[in-house]
């Protein structure tokens, strides 16, 4: 049976998916020698999954740099406190590597957040939202795209929390961990799917309409009774 798969999804949908749970190992890392030792193991690994977060600000002309730089394995993943050490040799290193793939969604404007902490030059990255068009997808951003291939809900409620406090909070830790590991998922379901052929694409538009008439129907059979 072939996965069904939309071009846009449905943002109402979202409400009666069962929400993601993210049971892999989350470390912290704030020191120079952790990062070491976190690239170290993370350039192992076959696929990573990347994403960044920033302090969002609420006041005009008030500007934060990027403050975390996720980095997402099949199992675990690393939270790299970029307000307290910055762009390390080590967070270099990983930002340059040319050999293992790094999977981020919209990662030109990661990329553009991490420039802002200092220079390097990027290395073998994966943009999701490229290869989602490829296969007719629209509907781009992170939750709507695992909705779509997974029937899951990824939580943003802490996307505008302070990723800048002196100890992040559990549920930012999760949220953070799940947009890097999601994204490693969703490429490896994409590849898969476009390696086997088991899906097609419908048009949110007809089957809104299919939902409506099958409720008009309904109305009818009713009222015949």
């Amino acid at each position: 049976m072939k996965k069904i798969i939309y071009n846009r999804f449905n943002k109402a949908w979202l409400e009666d998916l069962p929400r993601v749970v993210y049971d892999g190992k989350i470390i912290v890392v704030t020191s120079f020698s952790e990062a070491e030792k976190a690239v170290d193991y993370l350039l192992t690994m076959p696929i990573l999954g990347v994403d960044t977060e920033t302090r969002p600000s609420f006041t005009k002309n008030q500007h934060y740099k990027c403050s975390l730089l996720q980095v997402a394995t099949h199992h675990n993943c690393f939270l790299f406190r970029l307000n307290y050490i910055g762009l390390s040799p080590a967070i270099v290193r990983l930002l340059e590597d040319t050999k293992v793939p790094k999977v981020g969604l919209s990662w030109h404007d990661d990329i553009h957040s991490l420039h802002e902490l200092g220079n390097f030059t990027p290395g073998n990255f994966i943009d999701l939202q490229h290869h989602m068009r490829d296969i007719g997808i629209e509907d781009l951003s992170l939750q709507k795209l695992y909705a779509n291939l997974f029937e899951e809900r990824i939580s943003k409620a802490e996307r505008l929390s302070n990723w800048e406090r002196d100890v992040l909070q559990e549920k930012q830790m999760t949220y953070a961990a799940i947009d890097a590991w999601a994204c490693i998922r969703l490429y490896e379901e994409l590849e898969r799917l476009k390696a086997s052929g088991e899906y097609e694409i419908h048009d949110e538009q007809t089957e809104l309409e299919i939902e409506e008439e099958f409720k008009l129907y309904e109305e009818l059979a009713a009222q015949k009774k």
